[in-house]
């Protein structure tokens, strides 16, 4: 499609574009797109943000001290770096 200008934009539109952008995560461009999709009921279904480091909240606060203890004993043997692994060879 052609591109369209628009003049005028009232503050309040303004940040509404603005904040709709910043939650999706998109340009104000695709941002406007949305808005005038929902607005005329074209809308496409919208796509969830995708949310990072979350998966393993629901396991918080869970363990014994002892089942802690016994988990950071037990990465603590795996940190342990081998020196001879780590030679120059050649």
């Amino acid at each position: 499609m052609k591109q369209i200008t628009i003049r005028s934009i009232p503050d309040k539109v303004k940040k509404t574009v603005q904040k709709e952008a910043e939650r999706k995560g998109v340009s104000l461009n695709k941002a406007i797109i949305s808005l005038l999709e929902r607005a005329v009921g074209t809308n496409a279904p919208e796509k969830k943000k995708r949310v990072l480091y979350h998966d393993l909240d629901h396991l918080a606060g869970l363990w014994s001290r002892e089942e802690a203890a016994s988990f950071d004993k037990t990465l603590k043997t795996q940190r342990k770096v081998d020196t001879g692994l780590w030679k120059k060879s050649g």
